[in-house]
């Protein structure tokens, strides 16, 4: 018996798809990816990490996107929906419909168990081929713990951890500071019985 080859989509095909479509999904390689809903804790460090950032940056050149923009890797052809956003210069986007982002500053990604080994792995290393991506942002839901990726000027990226909760996370291409206590307000940490942070 032989395998029911997979129906491969143009990007095309994919956006017309995604336009119309109730859920959103991640396309890469012709494949169609369905994306799952996020937990309630993944839900509050992106509300709070947009809403801390935006305001810092309100009245600038820079503003911040939660996960309802679409970006795209031209390099590789990946289609994605990040948790987080901020770009700072003109918006470029791949057609008349303005709504595929080609040019983010930093993405950030809040990791959960599903998606982590592919946020650190091969989403980040096609976010790498993005030319106007300066910083990459890893944030943990199960810890206070955020690891922000700078590209250098020979491509290389440096890695700094930010893991005291009573410290204070900040982004380099960008004047924002946020305090742990305050991106993690309302979090429960379940394997230390934490109670959410006030």
């Amino acid at each position: 018996m032989s395998a029911i080859p997979k129906t491969l989509l143009t990007p095309e095909q994919y956006l017309a798809q995604e336009r119309r479509a109730e859920f959103k999904s991640e396309y890469y390689r012709g494949e169609v990816f369905a994306m799952a809903g996020a937990s309630f804790e993944h839900t509050v460090i992106k509300d709070n990490l947009a809403r801390k950032a935006g305001n810092q940056l309100e009245g600038g050149s820079c503003r911040v996107l939660t996960s309802d923009i679409r970006i795209k890797v031209p390099a590789t052809g990946l289609y994605t929906y990040p948790d987080v956003v901020v770009i700072c210069d003109e918006p470029q986007f791949e057609d008349p419909h303005f709504d595929t982002l080609l040019n983010p500053r930093i993405i950030i990604e809040v990791l959960s168990d599903s998606t982590e080994k592919y946020d650190r792995g091969d989403k980040f290393r096609q976010f790498r081929d993005i030319p106007s991506l300066r910083e990459y942002v890893l944030v943990a839901q199960n810890v206070a713990l955020i690891e922000r990726y700078v590209r250098q000027p020979n491509d290389d990226w440096l890695l700094t951890t930010f893991d005291k909760p009573s410290g204070t996370f900040e982004f380099v291409s960008v004047p924002v500071r946020i305090a742990l206590s305050e991106l993690y307000r309302g979090v429960n940490f379940p394997e230390k019985g934490e109670s959410r942070v006030p």
